[in-house]
């Protein structure tokens, strides 16, 4: 997405710069929040619970006290929420931070985040990603005869964008090693 804004030579010349910049700090959001979601709904079965586990059979015959567990909708309902969180308290979070700034900061920032090569990088896979992951969560619920629910469209966005980071960091420190 940073690859569709204008990039000029000087930062005081930066065409946009409140809206790269609040694209930024929205898309951080969303991955943070869905990271922390991600994790939240990962740990969650691993909790005792209140109510006793019902009685399960296996294919084998033999009986188990664990409840059979859905585990991909409840990470994609836990994801979409902290996702949907994340980007709230960020957009909070951007206000308050460039409150009163003067213009050229709002430039500098922004123009600096289009020169990193690093964090366009960043960008391009994350948002790959997301929209991998949104498609694959609505095909997934569509072949499964599924009701389609926003938390789950926006979890497989957001567990997709938590992959594209982690390809990002498989790609550039474990392939090319950079250390920079």
């Amino acid at each position: 997405m940073s690859r569709l804004f204008p990039h000029p030579a000087y930062a005081e010349d930066q065409p946009l710069f409140r809206t790269i910049l609040g694209t930024h700090v929205l898309h951080r959001g969303f991955q943070t929040g869905a990271l922390i979601g991600l994790l939240a709904g990962a740990t969650r079965p691993l909790l005792p619970r209140k109510q006793p586990p019902t009685t399960t059979t296996t294919k084998a015959g033999l009986t188990s006290g664990l409840k059979p567990l859905l585990l991909r909708p409840l990470l994609e309902r836990s994801t979409g929420l902290g996702a949907v969180i994340g980007t709230g308290l960020l957009a909070i979070g951007l206000g308050a931070r460039m409150y009163g700034r003067e213009e050229i900061e709002w430039r500098d920032r922004s123009w600096r985040l289009l020169e990193n090569k690093g964090q366009m990088l960043v960008d391009d896979l994350s948002i790959a990603g997301m929209v991998l992951g949104g498609r694959a969560s609505v095909a997934l619920m569509r072949r499964n005869g599924e009701k389609l629910a926003w938390r789950r469209v926006v979890g497989g966005a957001g567990i997709g964008s938590v992959a594209g980071i982690l390809a990002y960091l498989g790609w550039t420190y474990g392939v090319r090693r950079d250390k920079d």
